[in-house]
Parts: C-alpha cells; structure tokens; sequence
C-alpha cells in the first residue's frame, strides 16, 4: 500500500507531503487548485517521462518521493532480478534536475524509467478519466476474465510453454534461412567449381601456350629468314660454306709447317664443320615452321578461357586457377547439410504446439465457464448505479495462431441503453457511463486480481446525487479489503473516506501556489456542505454534510 507521497518543486507544488489511509483516501479542491497534480506527481514515481515545465522554480531540482508498505514477499523475485534491496518499506524517488536530467532510485539504488515503470505496475492502478484507460484494452478485458476464471498458474503454464513455442519457432526460421543460404552459396561456388573443371586447367599450360602463339603469329617471318639464312651458309652463289672451303684448302698446304699451324688448321676444320651442322638446322627449322592459321585461332581461343577465368577470380597464371580451384572443391566438401537438425527442430516444434493448444483450450473451458456470472454482475451492479437498462457482453473470438493469452480474443461489448446496439466500449460509453462499468468491473475483479493500491481521478465525472452515493458506497466497500485514492468533485463520494484532503491556492512571494492539509472532522463538514451548495454553505447543506458523513 502506499503509505507517504512528497512533492517538492514540483509545477504549482513548493512543498507537500501526504500520508493515505489504508483503506480509502479523499482529495478535494476548487477547480483549478492543482488536485490533478497530485496525480501528475505520481506519475513520475511509475516511471513517466517529465520535461523542464515540471520545475516550479527553474534553478532547483524536482524530487518525487513515495514510500509503500510491501504486505508480502511475491515482489521479491522481482527485486532480486534487477538487484535491488527488498525491503517492507520501499522507497521510490524521482528527481527531476534543472539541466533536464533525470534520475530514479528504489531504496536508493538506480534505475532506469522502463524498470520503474514495471515496479510501479504492482504497486498502484492509476484510473484518470479521459485517459487511455485499461477497459478500453482487448488485453485488459482477457486479464479480467482469466482472474475470474482462477487462470493463474494455468496462464503461467501456457505463457512458459509459449515462450518455447516462440523460441522454437525463430530457430526453426533460422535454421531455414540457413539452409537457403547454404543452398545459395553452395550453387553459386559449385557453377565456380564446375567451370574450373571444365576448362581442364594444366599447370605449365599457360606459359607453353603462349610461346607458341607467339611462334605461330611470327612463323612466315621466322621461315622466310631461317631458308635465307641457309642459302647464304650453304647454297648460294657465294655460300659461307664454299668460302671457307677455300680457306680450308690454303691453308692445309702450309699447316703441316709447324704445331701451331694444325692447331689452328684444327680449329678452322671446327668451325667449317659447325657451319655445316648450323646451315643443316636451319633447313630443318624451315621447312617444320608451318604458317597455321588454324592452330593459331585455337590457341588463342585457349588463351581467352585462361585469361576470362583468371580476370573473372582477379589472379594471374594457370597455377593460381588451379589453387582457387583447390579451395572451392574443399568448401564444397566441408558443406555441413541442417536437414537434419531442421527436422529435428520442426517435430519439436509440433510437439510444443500440440500441448500449446491443449493448455489454450483448457484456458478457454474455464473462461467460458465464468462470462455467464461476469456478465450477469455487472448488469446487476450497473442497475445499483442508476443504469438499469444497461447491457454487457463478453465476447470470446477464436484466434488462428496461439498468441500470448491463448487462442482467445476476449472484447467487452457494452450499451448504456434499452434496445440499444451492443458495441466495443470505446465507441459507446460516455464519460459518466464509462467510469460506472470501470468502477464496478474493477470491484469485481478486485478480489481475484491482487490489484495494488487503486487511485480513481474523477471517476464521478458526469454523475451526481444518488448516483453518486451508490458510488461512494462502492468504492467504500471496495476499500475494505483494498487501499482506494480518489480524487473527486462529488460531495457523496468526499464523504465516504476514511482520510480527507483539500487542495487550494495560495499566494506568497508574489506566486500562486498549490497546497494541501489534511481536514479534522469539523473542517469536513464545512467543504462537503460547500460542495452540496455555495460558499459559504447553507444551514441545510451543513445537515446534509454531517448526515452523509454519518452514513
């Protein structure tokens, strides 16, 4: 329960702090005095973004303090999660500083705004009129339902399994999207592999090709200048072979004179004898040279594959073809196939959903088992409120897919009037007809949901008179077992507090505040009786304080 709220420097606030009854806490006020505030307040301890507006005075920061009485432990686990020190009374400040920062502490350790958001959940239910509310919420409507339907630990059950559902499901979904890719990559290296084999390439084959070519483009060249060269060695009019000939013959008659003559007679015998094999060469080498044409296109064609392939993998040379070629036959050997493992997965998954759906229909069983008596109670307590033509509904869809709550889409339908069409609540119910089905579903439920600290701003917006002091009975009755705030401008529903507030203004240093003091009992008679009437209020009206607040 929340026991102490503090506000300082907050918007109209320089100061206030509040203690609240454990069971039901009033706060009245004119118009305009700042009673919303309170609330605004609050809203930075559940974890509200706030901006610089919220400073009262720009140079000093804005500090946010409630203090709450934890009745059990179920919130330990929550404590221990994000290391937190769990106490009884646990305190949650906000501050807000004048650089914009902002900063929250539970029991002076820090947290982030998304984990007090959370904790603030458990502690209090914040109802403000014209607000988003809960019973505008599909989600809201199936937590009713599952709370009457004593759905606690079967939901807990249904939500682990559909937690294993949903993991199952995204590694089924990455175990395909692996095999595609896999699929993918392997296509694409097996075409690279494949037209590496097809071109059959040959270590050493480039460099051979390439001389050859070279060869083949110069061959009538190359045999026009070797049968040239053999004529003038060997058969020509003046052949080199017939001038050393000669040379040969002279000097034979004088090489026998002395040694060094047939030494030197030896060495020209060597080189005519040469000449001749040189001359005997190049005949040979003519007449092979062959001006092909069609060998030089097929060479060249050769060439262009090697050359294409070693562009197309950015490497140079049949050696470098061929160890690219090495790594692609060793990537596809190591190709690991997820068959098996996705089937393994997607029986898994079919068994998980198999009992997903069994869990669901339980859910569904015990749900629609507890509308008729939902339904007929909140008729019946809606006639206690002066709607007794009013008509409500819950309606149970069947959803295709399992979702977080089942296979169930629960809608509360809801008309104010007789005859009137049935229609989803936030299409039909006005402000005053709206805050009735929210007060008496929540009264409802209250028991079943271990709601936390409940705090109603406005909720007697567009009733008064009896209807009114059926609902402060209400909400009195429902503060027995549950700490109730409300903040009203209904004098029935004021009177019925165990604990009462007023907001009013006041100005000091030339600015207009907003405070607040806790009212005696005397003090309660003057503002309801103000509220029944004017200020200052009538005798009648001062009667008709009293007499309520003694009811």
């Amino acid at each position: 329960m929340l026991k102490t709220l503090k506000i300082k420097n907050y918007a109209l606030i320089k100061k206030v702090e509040l203690d609240f009854s454990k069971q039901m806490t009033v706060i009245t006020g004119e118009t305009g005095a700042g009673k919303s505030i309170m609330l605004g307040a609050l809203s930075l301890v559940m974890g509200k973004r706030a901006d610089l507006n919220s400073l009262h005075d720009k140079e000093k920061k804005c500090i946010v303090e409630a203090e709450f009485k934890l009745k059990d432990t179920r919130l330990k686990p929550f404590f221990d999660e994000y290391d937190l020190d769990f106490e009884q009374h646990t305190v949650i400040r906000r501050e807000l500083l004048p650089s914009g920062k902002s900063r929250a502490f539970v029991n002076d350790t820090p947290v982030n705004l998304k984990i007090l958001a959370q904790l603030a959940g458990f502690l209090i239910d914040l109802h403000q009129q014209f607000d988003t509310l809960d019973i505008h919420q599909v989600d809201f409507h199936i937590q009713v339902i599952d709370a009457l339907a004593d759905n606690g630990k079967l939901m807990e059950q249904y939500q682990a399994t559909y937690q294993t559902y949903i993991q199952l499901q995204r590694t089924k979904q990455a175990l395909i999207q692996e095999q595609e890719t896999s699929l993918k990559e392997k296509d694409f290296i097996s075409f690279q592999l494949n037209e590496l084999l097809n071109a059959e390439v040959i270590e050493g084959e480039q460099e051979e090709l390439e001389q050859e070519l070279k060869l083949l483009e110069h061959a009538g060249t190359i045999k026009q200048t070797l049968g040239g060269l053999y004529n003038e060695i060997s058969e020509g009019e003046h052949a080199l072979l017939g001038q050393m000939d000669t040379i040969r013959s002279r000097f034979q008659q004088v090489e026998s004179l002395t040694n060094d003559l047939q030494k030197l007679g030896e060495r020209i015998d060597s080189v005519y004898f040469e000449m001749q094999e040189i001359g005997s060469e190049l005949e040979q080498m003519a007449e092979r040279t062959d001006i092909d044409g069609h060998r030089m296109q097929e060479v060249q064609d050769r060439l262009d594959v090697l050359f294409k392939l070693q562009n197309k993998h950015f490497v140079s040379g049949s050696a470098a073809l061929l160890s690219i070629q090495a790594d692609l036959q060793a990537k596809i050997d190591g190709f690991v196939s997820v068959d098996e493992e996705l089937e393994r997965v997607s029986h898994e998954l079919q068994v998980v959903l198999d009992s997903l759906v069994e869990q669901a229909n339980q859910l569904r069983e015990k749900r629609h088992a507890v509308v008729p008596f939902f339904q007929e109670q909140v008729v019946d307590q809606l006639a206690l409120l002066n709607m007794p033509h009013a008509s409500f509904e819950v309606h149970i869809g069947a959803l295709n897919q399992p979702g977080p709550s089942g296979l169930d889409s629960v809608e509360f339908k809801f008309n104010a009037n007789k005859g009137g069409l049935l229609q989803s609540i936030k299409d039909v119910a006005s402000g005053g007809e709206l805050s009735r089905l929210t007060l008496v579903i929540k009264s409802l439920v209250a028991s079943a949901i271990p709601l936390p600290t409940m705090i109603f701003d406005e909720i007697d917006t567009g009733i008064s008179g009896d209807v009114a002091l059926k609902m402060g009975r209400m909400l009195e009755q429902l503060a027995e077992e549950h700490q109730i705030v409300t903040i009203t401008h209904s004098p029935q529903i004021g009177s019925k507090g165990k604990l009462h507030y007023f907001v009013y203004k006041e100005v000091g240093d030339n600015q207009t505040y907003s405070n607040i003091r806790k009212l005696n009992v005397d003090e309660r008679v003057g503002v309801l009786a103000v509220m029944l009437s004017q200020d200052p209020p009538s005798k009648s009206a001062i009667a008709n304080a009293k007499e309520l607040l003694a009811n």
